[in-house]
C-alpha cells in the first residue's frame, strides 16, 4: 500500500505558536478585568537559557546544536516541563509551550509553575551513544537552572525515559549523590512511577469519555479519529478501542489510514512496532483526504500545535474535538468551531494526565515511596474527572467555552498566587 500524499502535521502548523498563547491569555485576562500590567507580567517568561551544544559524531566529524529552557512562571511552585528532541524546535514555539505548562499546572491544581525545553535535532539521524552526548551536554549547560525544587523536565516529542535516565545521571553526577526527582518520566527501575508512561494518553480518554456523556453519546455508538500515533496517539487510539469507541482513522507523520468499520489498535500497534509506520497495514485504507476533516464524532489532534486553522476548520465534521497536543488549535479557529456547535475540549485540561503523574511521581521520590499502578490510575482518573467538572461548571454558569473557562480559571489562580507572594522589588 502506498503512503498517503496527505499533509502532515508538522506541514500543518501555524508559524508562531507563541501568537496563539498570547492571544489566549489575553482572552483570560480581558474576562478577568485585569490591568496592562498583569498581562504583560504574565505574557513575559521568567527565565530563559539559551545554549550551544557540541557534538563530536561518531565517525568523528563535529556539529552543533542549539538548545532552549523557558521558565515561565514560579508563582506556585518549581517550574515543570518537557524536553523535545525536533528539527522544528525554536525560541518562540519553547515559550508558548512553557505558558500552556503553566496555566495545566494552575487548573489541575498541581503544585509547579510552567516550563518546557527543547533541542534543534531530528533524533531519528543520529544514534543512541550520539543523542546520549546530546542530552548529556544540554543537561549540564542548563545545570544551574533546573533541579527537583528549581525545575523538573520530563519527556516530550523525541525524547523517552532513557533521555531522562541520562539526564538524571548527569545531574547527579554534578551533585555527587543520586538525585531521582530532578526529572521525572524515568525508567522505574531508577525511581519512575507506575502508570507515567500512559498517563497522558489515559488522561485524553478519561476527559473524552465526559466529553462524549456530556454530548450524549454512549462509547459504543461513538467514532473517533486521531492524529499522530506516538507517545500520546497511540495510547489514546488503544483505550478509545478500549472502551468500545470505533476508532476509524489514525495518522502519524509518513501517512494516514482509515477503516469504516473501526481499526484493529493492537494489530495497527504490531504493523507500527515492526514496519515504524502506521503505513501499509494491512486491516485498513490509505486516507486520501485530511484526517482532520474525517465524518467522526471524536477528533483527537494529538501530534504538534497549530494543525487546526481559520482554514481548515470550517470543514471540521466531528462533534468534539479533544485536544491531545499541545496548542493544535488557532484561536480563528476556536471562534470557527464553537459557531458550528462543535465542542473544544482545551490542551490544558485533555491532555493534563502526564504533568499529573509527574507530579506524582516527583512525590513518590521525595518520600522514596512508590504506590501501585492501580493507586496512581485512581488518583489520576479523580484529579482529571474533579477538574473536568471544575471546568464544565465554570463554562456552563457563565457561558463561556471550556477553553475560555479553563484558561480563566488557570489564570486567576496564578494571578492569586502572585498577588499573595507579593513583587520583590
Amino acid at each position: 500500500m502506498s503512503a498517503t500524499t496527505v499533509t502532515t502535521p508538522q506541514e500543518l502548523a501555524t508559524a508562531n505558536p507563541l501568537d496563539d498563547a498570547r492571544a489566549q491569555l489575553r482572552a483570560a485576562v480581558e474576562l478577568l478585568g485585569y490591568d496592562e500590567g498583569t498581562y504583560a507580567m504574565l505574557a513575559t517568561p521568567r527565565r530563559e537559557v539559551t545554549v550551544g551544544i557540541p557534538l563530536r559524531r561518531d565517525d568523528g566529524s563535529q556539529e552543533v546544536f542549539v538548545g532552549h529552557r523557558v521558565q515561565h512562571n514560579f508563582s506556585r511552585g518549581p517550574a515543570k516541563g518537557g524536553v523535545r528532541f525536533s528539527e522544528h524546535v525554536d525560541l518562540d514555539e519553547v515559550r508558548a509551550l512553557a505558558m500552556w505548562m503553566t496555566w495545566k499546572c494552575a487548573l489541575l491544581d498541581v503544585p509547579y509553575g510552567g516550563a518546557k525545553g527543547g533541542v534543534r535535532i531530528d533524533p531519528r539521524r543520529y544514534s543512541p551513544s550520539e543523542l546520549e552526548r546530546v542530552t548529556r551536554r544540554y543537561t549540564s549547560e542548563i545545570l544551574p537552572v533546573i533541579g527537583p525544587d528549581k525545575d523538573i523536565p520530563a519527556p516530550d516529542i523525541g525524547t523517552d525515559e532513557r533521555t531522562m535516565a541520562w539526564m538524571m545521571d548527569t545531574y547527579s553526577v554534578s551533585c555527587g549523590y543520586t538525585v531521582p526527582g530532578v526529572v521525572t518520566g524515568k525508567p522505574i527501575a531508577l525511581g519512575g512511577s507506575r502508570g507515567r508512561a500512559s498517563s497522558t494518553s489515559r488522561g485524553v480518554v478519561h476527559i473524552a469519555l465526559a466529553a462524549m456523556e456530556s454530548r450524549g453519546l454512549t462509547p459504543a455508538r461513538t467514532s473517533a479519529a486521531v492524529q499522530g500515533f506516538g507517545k500520546v496517539g497511540r495510547g489514546v487510539a488503544r483505550f478509545l478501542a478500549d472502551a468500545g469507541v470505533r476508532v476509524r482513522a489514525v495518522s502519524d507523520v509518513h501517512g494516514a489510514i482509515v477503516a469504516d468499520e473501526g481499526i484493529d489498535i493492537p494489530a495497527l500497534e504490531a504493523h507500527v512496532d515492526a514496519t515504524g509506520s502506521v503505513v501499509g497495514f494491512s486491516g485498513a485504507e490509505t486516507l486520501e483526504e485530511s484526517l482532520l476533516e474525517l465524518d467522526v464524532d471524536v477528533l483527537v489532534p494529538a501530534a504538534v500545535e497549530g494543525v487546526l486553522t481559520a482554514e481548515n476548520a470550517p470543514r471540521v465534521k466531528a462533534r468534539i474535538v479533544v485536544e491531545g497536543a499541545n496548542g493544535p488549535t488557532s484561536p480563528e479557529a476556536d471562534m470557527i468551531l464553537e459557531a458550528n456547535d462543535v465542542l473544544v475540549v482545551p490542551d490544558i485540561l485533555a491532555n493534563a494526565g502526564g504533568v499529573v503523574v509527574s507530579y506524582f511521581e516527583w512525590a513518590q521520590a521525595n518520600q522514596t515511596y512508590w504506590w501501585s499502578e492501580a493507586e496512581v490510575e485512581r488518583r489520576l482518573a479523580e484529579r482529571m474527572l474533579t477538574t473536568w467538572e471544575q471546568v464544565n461548571s465554570y463554562a456552563g454558569t457563565r457561558r463561556l467555552s471550556l477553553r475560555s473557562a479553563a484558561m480563566a480559571m488557570a489564570v486567576e489562580r496564578v494571578v492569586t498566587a502572585h498577588g499573595l507572594r507579593g513583587l520583590y522589588p
